[in-house]
């Protein structure tokens, strides 16, 4: 068979281009872009499409008016584009992205879907586009060997037609040998009467017959990417990989001469920006590919092809380089917010250049219609694990309740649906533990306790520890003393008690704060003593403020101790004592103002947890509080908006209490009165402790 007549279909190397122009409306089903006019309806509201009636009358309820039992009267979309839950934005670009081919860069927290677009964007993308790539041996140079591309699926028949040519060639070259070796060693027997020159003889003759036919088998071509069975447009996730595995690679030959030396196209294998031609390739954590396959990265991008060479200096395949690959693909890359800042900026630039950065939400907002999409997310992870009972109603009220309690945003529900997905799992599999036909309320109550995170159980025991060791003050007043809240992690609230001391300065006044406190941390503290100095009727000049954070092992980052520090300074100065069933936690302005925090909902439960009467919270923070029902009697939750109404709550002792909160309100100009400084509810958060 002519190499010619099946591997000119596709010219060699052939480089990136441009869409075909061609007509790319194809049935759905069969893993090809939807029409246009189609698009609206990707992703679209759960309800008479997912088999399941909605009752418009009750679409305030949990399930947004869902008229079912359990999850498994949900039906799950097939396509992976469908599925997508909030990331309307995302999933519009990928839309577009894969009708024109172009290559996208997803920012933002981890599991919040960035992964599963990358996928469905392979589904969308045409899939008769496809090639099979080969590598052929170089008769004139070994050492680069030549690349042709065939349409998909040809290439495993030129395999086995060459496969098939060597095995007539090697079949005749054997019959003759044996002839020739019976002629040899008959006349060596019988007329030259020498057998042992006989013997040498044949086996002269054999040996070179098997060298000759090595020739034969170097003319089997390479099949480096096989597309026959692919149903979509290629998907090869590169996260992590190194070099060779991304960029293509040369096994390393350790019989190189005498005939034993396996043939250079053999060795040759592809990387997964050969394998993703024509399809997707996904890295995530982008950032963390070393600088020179960033660059080479960019290089095919640009160039639409590649030559694979040895990537190990010293290795025998770094002898060798092939023809320039193809690798047109689109590059989806994906990472946090710390990508964009070790990412090669040209690499960037060929990204951003050619196609679109899309930044994804953390949370949405909540309405029936996207709690209805949260109830069709639990019917996906059921259907995908295959081994879980499906939920009934209250459970999947619950893990909706859930999703709106770790939005930590008022009528949001979050869009960090990996760690939710968990949740559902752990459910169901304490149901399928216990042989339960369905999952209920009681089997995700006990998931969120048994699938809490690493931080939330040191966490626990942290306060457990600090009971033993009677380290709580939950009762009666100390000067000095106040029980900040703090989050280690992201969803695990402790209480940080903050001490402070006055005294003598041995030379100009300072203020000291000990408790690895961090750069945001330090200047919340100089934030305060600015405060301090404004109100205090004591020349400080002359003194040393200590400040404290008590067992602060882990550090402190933020500013969200700002109050705690101020009102334990306050309470050191003017020897006022602070009520230690109190909490509190929020950042101050210079002003004396209170802004808004990150994290008050677990900084809550946790000073329900220790024991405590009252927590003081941000006024602006107050539209965020989504505290589980346990906690909801135990606790009064106070929202302030200004240090005097933290000192009114939060010291002991009514005529000294209220002769130093009349001073400071006539200090900061009555501000409460006046409502100038107040912070809005669009204040800033602080994601901190």
């Amino acid at each position: 068979m002519s190499d010619e007549t099946d591997t000119d279909d596709v010219p060699a190397g052939e480089g990136a281009s441009a869409p075909s122009g061609r007509d790319n409306s194809n049935d759905p089903d069969d893993g090809t872009i939807t029409p246009v006019e189609d698009r609206d309806q990707l992703g679209s509201d759960v309800g008479a499409d997912a088999g399941v009636e909605v009752d418009e009358s009750e679409e305030d309820n949990l399930l947004g008016g869902l008229q079912l039992d359990t999850s498994s009267d949900i039906e799950v979309p097939d396509r992976l584009v469908d599925q997508v839950i909030g990331q309307d934005h995302a999933r519009d670009i990928i839309l577009k992205a894969a009708k024109q081919r172009r290559h996208v860069m997803m920012i933002g927290s981890p599991g919040t879907g960035k992964s599963m677009l990358a996928k469905a964007m392979s589904q969308l993308l045409p899939r008769e586009e496809l090639q099979d790539i080969l590598v052929y041996h170089n008769p004139d140079d070994g050492n680069e060997p030549k690349v042709r591309t065939v349409p998909a699926g040809k290439g495993e028949q030129i395999v086995e037609a060459h496969k098939e040519e060597a095995r007539k060639r090697n079949q005749m070259r054997s019959f003759l040998m044996w002839i020739i070796i019976a002629v040899v060693f008959g006349y060596s027997l019988l007329i030259a009467q020498q057998l042992l020159l006989g013997i040498l003889a044949a086996g002269v003759i054999y040996l070179a017959f098997r060298y000759s036919s090595r020739g034969s088998d170097a003319m089997i071509p390479n099949l480096l990417v096989n597309n026959a069975d692919q149903q979509t447009a290629p998907f090869e996730d590169a996260t992590g990989a190194h070099a060779g595995a991304l960029l293509g690679d040369v096994r390393h030959d350790p019989f190189q001469s005498g005939g034993m030396e396996t043939p250079s196209h053999d060795r040759v294998e592809a990387g997964a920006i050969h394998k993703a031609n024509k399809g997707v390739l996904f890295v995530d954590e982008i950032n963390t590919l070393d600088i020179r396959s960033q660059q080479k990265l960019m290089t095919a991008i640009q160039e639409g092809k590649f030559s694979i060479t040895g990537q190990s200096e010293r290795s025998s395949g770094a002898m060798v380089q092939t023809e320039p690959v193809p690798c047109d693909f689109v590059m989806v890359a994906a990472g946090n917010l710390d990508a964009m800042e070790n990412m090669h900026p040209a690499l960037r630039s060929r990204i951003k250049g050619y196609g679109y950065e899309v930044y994804m939400d953390d949370t949405i907002e909540d309405t029936p219609e996207m709690r209805r999409k949260i109830a069709r997310f639990i019917a996906q992870e059921v259907d995908k694990d295959g081994r879980l009972p499906p939920f009934t109603r209250d459970a999947m009220e619950e893990v909706i309740l859930e999703a709106q309690r770790r939005a930590g945003r008022k009528d949001h529900l979050t869009l960090e649906l990996r760690n939710l997905g968990g949740l559902v799992r752990v459910a169901g599999d304490i149901a399928r533990a216990e042989n339960e036909e369905t999952t209920d309320r009681e089997h995700v109550l006990q998931a969120k306790n048994r699938s809490r995170s690493i931080e939330q159980q040191l966490a626990d025991n942290y306060i457990d520890r600090r009971k033993d060791y009677d380290m709580t003050v939950n009762e009666g007043g100390v000067v000095g003393r106040v029980n900040g809240l703090a989050v280690m992690g992201e969803d695990s609230g402790i209480v940080m008690p903050v001490m402070a001391e006055v005294a003598p300065a041995q030379g100009a006044g300072e203020v000291i704060a000990t408790g690895k406190l961090q750069e945001i941390a330090q200047e919340a503290v100089q934030n305060v003593s600015a405060i301090i100095k404004k109100f205090s009727d004591e020349d400080i000049s002359n003194k040393d403020i200590h400040i404290q954070f008590v067992q602060a092992y882990e550090g402190v980052e933020g500013d969200s101790a700002s109050v705690t520090v101020a009102t334990a300074v306050i309470s050191a100065l003017e020897s006022v004592p602070v009520e230690q069933n109190v909490a509190m936690t929020g950042s101050l302005s210079v002003r004396g103002d209170v802004l808004p925090v990150g994290g008050v909902t677990h900084k809550i439960e946790a000073a329900a947890k220790t024991g405590l009467d009252k927590v003081i919270i941000p006024k602006a923070n107050e539209q965020d509080v989504m505290i589980e029902d346990e906690y909801k009697d135990q606790i009064e939750i106070i929202p302030v908006s200004h240090i005097s109404e933290v000192l009114e709550v939060a010291l002991a002792g009514e005529p000294e209490k209220d002769s130093l909160v009349d001073r400071l309100r006539s200090i900061t100009g009555k501000a409460l009165e006046s409502g100038e400084s107040r912070p809005g509810p669009g204040g800033s958060p602080s994601p901190s402790d």
